[in-house]
C-alpha cells in the first residue's frame, strides 16, 4: 500500500515540475524573441498540459488501480477518458494560440486596416471551425473506448446513409448558415469592424460566428442577423474598400439665398472642423420647388462615424449662419394680399 501512495505523490510532483519547467522555458523564449508572440501565447496551455501529463502518468504507473484494487477496471477507463479530454483541450488551446500569433504578426507588418479586418475575420472563423472539429473528434474517440460502441459500429455504418439524409434535411438551415459563414469569412464581403446597413439600420459588425453576425447599432443595441442573410440578400457595406465616406446635408432655402456666400461659409466651417479629412467638399443647388430651393452640401470624412458627426455639425452651423447673417434665406410661407 505504501508504494502506490509514493507513486501517486511522485506523479503529482512530476506533473507540477513539468508544468513549471515548460512555463519558464516558454517565458524565456518569449523574452528572447519578442517578434514571435506565439511563445507567450502558448503559456496559456499550462493547465491542459499538466492535466494531460498527470493522466498519462497515472495510466502508465496505475497507482490508483493498486490503491483501490481495480487494475484495468473502471478507474483505468476513467483515466483514459480524462486523458483524451485533456488532449482535446490542449489541442484547442495550441491551435488558438498559433492562430492568434499569426494574427498579431500580421497586424504588426500590415498597415492596411481593411486587410487586417479581413484577416481577423478569417482567423476567428478558422479558430471556431478547428475547435468544433477537435471537440467532435475527441467525443467520437471517447465513445469508441466503450465496448458497446464498438459492437454496434457495423450496424451504425450500415444505417449511416439513411441517418445522414435525415440529418441533412433536418439541419438544412444550420448547414446553410455554416457554409454561409465560411463564404463570408473567405469571400471578403463583410468583416469585423465594417459599417453596414441591414434593413435600413446602420451599424458596425461586432462579431461573426458560424451561424450569425452581431451588428452594433448607433444607439448601442445589438442586431443579431443570420449569416445566410448576407449571402442571399443585398446589403450596404460602407467600408469594404475604403473606410472613408461622403457625407451630405440637404437644406431647403428661400429663392433669394446667396449661394456663393453659403458656399464660402461652408468652406470656412469645414476648415475649422477636425472631422473633415480635407479631400473633397461641394455645395450645389440640386432641385427647386415653387417655394424653396434644395441645397446640398457634401464633404468627406475618414470613417463613417466621423462622417455622421460631421454631417450633424455642418447642418447646425449652416443653419446658425443663415439665421444670424442671412435670415431672409430661411424658407418662408408667402401669402398674397388681395
Amino acid at each position: 500500500m505504501l508504494w502506490p501512495l509514493i507513486a501517486l505523490f511522485a506523479t503529482v510532483s512530476a506533473t507540477l515540475v513539468i508544468g513549471w519547467v515548460v512555463d519558464q522555458t516558454l517565458q524565456r523564449v518569449a523574452v528572447r524573441h519578442p517578434e514571435a508572440p506565439v511563445w507567450a501565447l502558448l503559456r496559456r496551455c499550462r493547465i491542459p498540459l499538466q492535466l494531460t501529463v498527470v493522466s498519462a502518468l497515472l495510466l502508465a504507473a496505475d497507482p490508483l488501480g493498486r490503491i483501490f484494487h481495480q487494475r484495468g477496471g473502471g478507474i483505468h477507463h476513467l483515466l483514459l477518458l480524462f486523458l483524451l479530454a485533456s488532449l482535446g483541450w490542449l489541442t484547442v488551446r495550441v491551435v488558438a494560440a498559433v492562430l492568434e500569433a499569426v494574427l498579431s504578426r500580421y497586424e504588426a507588418v500590415i498597415d492596411d486596416p481593411s486587410r487586417v479586418q479581413r484577416m481577423r475575420t478569417q482567423i476567428g472563423m478558422l479558430r471556431r471551425v478547428a475547435g468544433a472539429v477537435v471537440v467532435v473528434v475527441t467525443i467520437a474517440v471517447m465513445l469508441l473506448t466503450f465496448s458497446a460502441m464498438r459492437t454496434i459500429g457495423a450496424s451504425l455504418l450500415a444505417s449511416a446513409g439513411i441517418i445522414g439524409i435525415v440529418a441533412g434535411i433536418a439541419a438544412q438551415s444550420t448547414l446553410g448558415n455554416f457554409f454561409a459563414g465560411l463564404q463570408i469569412a473567405f469571400g471578403d464581403t463583410v468583416r469585423i469592424g465594417d459599417t453596414v446597413v441591414v434593413d435600413g439600420q446602420q451599424g458596425t459588425v461586432e462579431e461573426i460566428t458560424l451561424s450569425y453576425l452581431v451588428v452594433r447599432l448607433w444607439d448601442y443595441r445589438r442586431l443579431i442577423v443570420p449569416v445566410s442573410y448576407f449571402v442571399n440578400k443585398p446589403f450596404e457595406n460602407w467600408t469594404r474598400r475604403d473606410p472613408g465616406l461622403l457625407a451630405a446635408v440637404l437644406l431647403h432655402l428661400d429663392h433669394s439665398t446667396r449661394v456663393d456666400d453659403l458656399r464660402a461659409a461652408l468652406r470656412t466651417r469645414l476648415a475649422e472642423n477636425p472631422l473633415w479629412d480635407g479631400v473633397e467638399w461641394a455645395l450645389q443647388v440640386t432641385d427647386t420647388t415653387p417655394s424653396t430651393i434644395v441645397v446640398r452640401a457634401t464633404m468627406t470624412a475618414r470613417t463613417p462615424e466621423d462622417a455622421a458627426q460631421l454631417r450633424f455639425d455642418i447642418r447646425e452651423q449652416l443653419i446658425a449662419h443663415l439665421r444670424d447673417e442671412h435670415p431672409h434665406a430661411l424658407p418662408r410661407l408667402r401669402t398674397t394680399e388681395g
